[in-house]
């Protein structure tokens, strides 16, 4: 027992001393150090260094598209059937002949869906940090078929030019008084195509977490770190966007079936949340006169400041998320050298 007890000590004394000398990392510099390393990449904006910001996006973009490519490669039959099929749609598309006047409408929706698909899809990328387009697109759309109904009392808007243009339909309308119903069934397309989008926006953080599931490793304790902070910014606003990709995160931590997850968020987002949106009754008082003139006579020319100061918004966001992007990737390509300086270091 007495040996024992020796053995004990002397490998208590050993393991302190092998501390000491540096042979197991101290866990309080191993934070130091990412702290460090975090703080030098949020550093790296194009405000700040734009020279080097610039080259880590440029170096980051030439990965991500060596990558995209690796993929391909590995899926050539895939790749050969989708470029015949485009060639088959770019062939009927190009020749002319009586099928024209069906590919146009087809070429008409589909551009409309796909619309409002990817602002829905802008909305929810990026972990709530994406561009927010329901209040800069399709809130004001339906603001304006609202206030649109209650002037013309129908919502038998000519199309063309809706959705562009909003036009009172000639002579006395005979609906009676226009419903919140026919309201919401009026802008059904728009929103749900948006929610579709949108739900699409939050299937990258749970393929993330799936593939990191499955690989076997471990999560990144930095990543989570910024993470958690990013919600601390977030805790403010009613529903965080943060908190979507989140329950992506755990179903795809916790192997969630593909169609359990994305097809309740399909439902949740694109049909429930599409329904309770509040269609806006108040807009400004001038638009009225917009919404009783003939085409022939043209807009009128007069323009609110409202307006142009909106329009100056929506500029200013777009460049932000643009700038945010490179920002973003020019951070990523910073932090794949930091990981490579580090392993080299436990290497030596």
């Amino acid at each position: 027992m007495a040996e024992n007890g020796k053995n004990c000590d002397q490998r208590r004394v050993t393991m302190s001393k092998e501390q000491h000398n540096g042979s197991f990392p101290d866990p309080s510099s191993v934070h130091e150090k990412k702290k460090r390393d975090r703080e030098e990449r949020q550093n790296i904006v194009l405000w700040r260094q734009p020279l080097i910001t610039l080259q880590y996006f440029s170096l980051e973009t030439l990965i991500v598209l060596k990558e995209w490519t690796s993929k391909l490669w590995h899926h050539q039959n895939m790749v050969v059937s989708s470029l015949l099929l485009l060639a088959v749609l770019i062939a009927t598309y190009c020749v002319e002949g009586a099928h024209q006047q069906y590919v146009q409408r087809i070429e008409k929706q589909f551009l409309l869906y796909a619309y409002w698909i990817g602002l829905g899809i802008l909305s929810s990328v990026g972990l709530g940090t994406g561009l927010h387009t329901f209040l800069l697109y399709l809130g004001p759309h339906i603001a304006s078929v609202t206030l649109a109904a209650y002037e013309c009392n129908s919502v038998n808007f000519p199309e063309p030019p809706y959705p562009d243009q909003i036009i009172c339909p000639d002579g006395d309308s005979t609906e009676g008084t226009v419903s919140l119903w026919s309201i919401i069934s009026k802008v059904r397309i728009e929103a749900c195509m948006w929610g579709i989008g949108t739900a699409i926006g939050e299937l990258p953080p749970y393929f993330m977490a799936r593939a990191a599931r499955l690989s076997g490793t471990e999560p990144d304790d930095e990543e989570y770190q910024e993470f958690e902070e990013m919600l601390e910014h977030a805790e403010g606003a009613q529903i965080p966007n943060p908190l979507f990709d989140l329950a992506g995160i755990t179903c795809g931590h916790f192997l969630v079936p593909f169609w359990t997850f994305f097809g309740a968020t399909l439902i949740g987002k694109a049909i429930i949340k599409m329904h309770i949106q509040k269609p806006f009754q108040e807009y400004l008082e001038a638009q009225r006169q917009k919404l009783h003139h003939h085409s022939k006579v043209g807009s009128p020319q007069g323009e609110n400041w409202l307006s142009w100061m909106f329009e100056k918004l929506v500029v200013v966001m777009v460049c932000y998320f643009i700038l945010s992007i490179i920002n973003s990737m020019a951070q990523s390509y910073a932090k794949r050298i930091q990981q490579r300086l580090n392993s080299e270091e436990k290497t030596k």
